[in-house]
């Protein structure tokens, strides 16, 4: 067996970080002096991080975060890759690791109360019970990608909008609330805020997805998994998978999800392979057209780059529809 030269790892950690700005400025250069590669959010509230390099700087990364105090309960999510799964190394100060869509974000603390966390097994025997009612926090393309089987999805295009739709939730209140996300993160806001809400029986898949696939072998996740990172996309289900998702532009069933070339749109969504070269990795003809688009090479992943300011003062969300094919 063929030893990984490269891991991928998946984390975050709630605590106390006191002076977080510097503490995200000295955590990018050690970083950097490691070799890694990822994405970092710190605020005073913790770390929430995808990073990815050599086995050995991971290795030394993992031992270096857990050596602090502050880190020590930390764990890990760590898959083998064939290469690094991002570009650049970027580690930010933000308000929040997750965020919360809170006016008031203080009044939930992942620190003092979430919901009760289950183990992957533990989720698995229960996720089917008359009882229970599965809810999952993440936002429209990843629960279109895949899902568990029968969960309850929400139309929020971001975690920011999870607040706004409790009301939605209410009439499950009876029931227990299982809650899952990609790797556990948004649940420990999504939880704390249904408790406070007033809900009662209120449970979250401990280690999220990615756990779920490592420990209970994927069990009724269906389709695949959206990751925050250049592979977009990971296989979970290793016991019943079913592909879920359906090609934006034809509508055959596909699981490959990628950014549209247009880096004014870059829109997520899911594409076949005939409809990718055909479209030279766009969402629609005039994404096509666009005289910024990027060189399509199959996989439909790019290195970030700035967008120009909003002509005409429109907002994202609003240019991504002018794009998008009128039967969308």
């Amino acid at each position: 067996m063929i030893m990984a030269k490269y891991q991928t790892l998946l984390y975050y950690c709630y605590t106390t970080i006191a002076d977080a700005e510097q503490f995200a400025a000295d955590h990018l250069n050690f970083c950097k002096s490691i070799g890694l590669v990822g994405r970092i959010i710190v605020a005073n509230e913790g770390l929430n991080g995808t990073v990815s390099g050599t086995v050995e700087a991971c290795e030394a990364y993992m031992n270096a975060v857990h050596a602090d105090e502050r880190f020590a309960s930390a764990e890990f999510k760590i898959d083998d890759v064939t290469e690094p799964s991002f570009i650049k190394m970027h580690c930010r100060y933000k308000a929040e690791i997750v965020h919360s869509g809170l006016r008031d974000p203080g009044i939930i603390d992942p620190k003092k109360q979430t919901g009760i966390h289950l183990e992957p097994k533990e989720f698995m025997e229960m996720k089917d019970r008359e009882d229970v009612v599965v809810v999952d926090v993440r936002s429209n393309y990843e629960h279109s990608l895949g899902k568990f089987k029968n969960a309850v999805t929400l139309n929020i295009d971001n975690f920011r909008d999870f607040p706004s739709m409790i009301n939605e939730l209410a009439r499950y209140k009876d029931k227990k609330i299982l809650t899952y996300c990609t790797g556990g993160i948004k649940c420990e806001k999504a939880s704390a805020l249904l408790l406070h809400e007033g809900f009662k029986d209120v449970y979250q898949l401990h280690g999220g997805i990615i756990k779920y696939g490592k420990e209970a072998g994927g069990k009724d996740f269906e389709g695949k998994c959206y990751v925050f990172d250049n592979r977009l996309a990971v296989d979970v289900n290793t016991v019943n998978p079913v592909v879920i998702s359906k090609c934006y532009n034809c509508g055959k069933a596909t699981a490959k999800m990628i950014n549209c070339a247009n880096p004014e749109c870059n829109e997520h969504f899911t594409q076949c392979d005939e409809c990718g070269w055909e479209m030279d990795g766009c969402c629609s003809n005039v994404c096509k057209e666009h005289p910024r688009k990027r060189p399509y090479d199959g996989t439909g992943y790019y290195v970030k780059v700035p967008q120009q300011l909003n002509l005409n003062k429109k907002g994202r969300q609003e240019l991504i529809n002018e794009l998008r094919p009128v039967n969308a």
